[in-house]
């Protein structure tokens, strides 16, 4: 099976659309698509993939991202159960880029504009003021129609480019951004990571990546990453197995040793401890 690409356009015959979700737990598969979109969780509480970042989330979580970033949102196990009362309730924004023209976005006036969308190729934590601000006009616009739509959503845009309350979700780099630098000695430990999480990777060896002694680098990385060096590894190596079970019909013996495990029972339980469910589970919310 493979990894669902998909172009929303394609199949709500809208460049934007406002889609207000009420489920017994979030069904979406680990996909992508060239839509942009802003997410809203009413209700509900998990662990959310957002490109090789693993986190938990809850009711009042809110993310904006850009195109062709893969995501999925899983509930606790408890949203599984048949006898379950649990509900997952979220607002969903999907927009076109090309909604506003080539023209706009060549003004001065849409520069922040620009900037909100290059960045949201890693993802963006809304938070603070800006998300109860973001939230209430959200409510509003799952009640608007035709072209107040548009303004409501570039209104919220708008607020969006000014504010200080957004943190990129994605440390690694999903997609190159001008902030970062050759000089930045962990561009080069997420890149080596990515590229080689299937094998064994011990302290000493990416810590002379980084060309820091292992006390260092174990300071630097939990400083910038904000988690250590093996949780970080763990988190990977589990985001690519979600994608394994998405995208293939592998066994999850074979997953566990494409990911990096040694054992099912340390896949198994390693998955688990992040996402909230096995991987057979995963797999077949995944395929329903």
């Amino acid at each position: 099976m493979k990894i669902e690409k998909t172009k929303i356009k394609s199949y709500v015959n809208s460049s934007i659309s406002v889609i207000c979700r009420e489920e017994s737990f979030f069904q979406s598969p680990f996909h992508s698509h060239p839509e942009l979109e802003l997410v809203y969780i009413k209700e509900s509480y998990g662990k959310r993939i957002i490109g090789n970042s693993v986190a938990p989330f809850e009711s009042g979580d809110m993310v904006f991202l850009g195109s062709d970033i893969p995501h999925v949102w899983l509930n606790d196990e408890l949203y599984y159960q048949d006898n379950s009362k649990l509900k997952a309730k979220a607002i969903v924004v999907y927009f076109n880029k090309d909604l506003f023209g080539p023209a706009f976005y060549e003004l001065k006036e849409a520069q922040k504009i620009n900037t909100l969308f290059s960045n949201g190729v890693r993802g963006l934590l809304i938070q603070g003021k800006t998300n109860k601000t973001i939230a209430k006009k959200l409510e509003k616009l799952v009640n608007k129609k035709d072209f107040e739509i548009i303004i409501g959503l570039f209104e919220i845009l708008s607020i969006l480019s000014e504010s200080e309350d957004l943190t990129f979700i994605n440390n690694e780099v999903y997609s190159p951004t001008k902030e970062q630098t050759k000089n930045d000695r962990l561009s080069d430990v997420y890149i080596y990571i990515k590229e080689n999480y299937k094998q064994d990777i011990s302290l000493i060896e990416i810590a002379q990546i980084a060309n820091l002694t292992p006390t260092s680098f174990c300071r630097m990385f939990k400083m910038k990453a904000k988690k250590n060096f093996v949780e970080y590894l763990n988190e990977i190596r589990v985001a690519n197995a979600c994608r394994f079970l998405v995208e293939t019909d592998k066994s999850m013996s074979d997953i566990a040793y494409e990911c990096g495990y040694k054992t099912s029972s340390n896949f198994n339980r390693l998955f688990k401890k992040v996402t909230g469910t096995t991987p057979k589970e995963y797999r077949k919310t995944a395929q329903n």
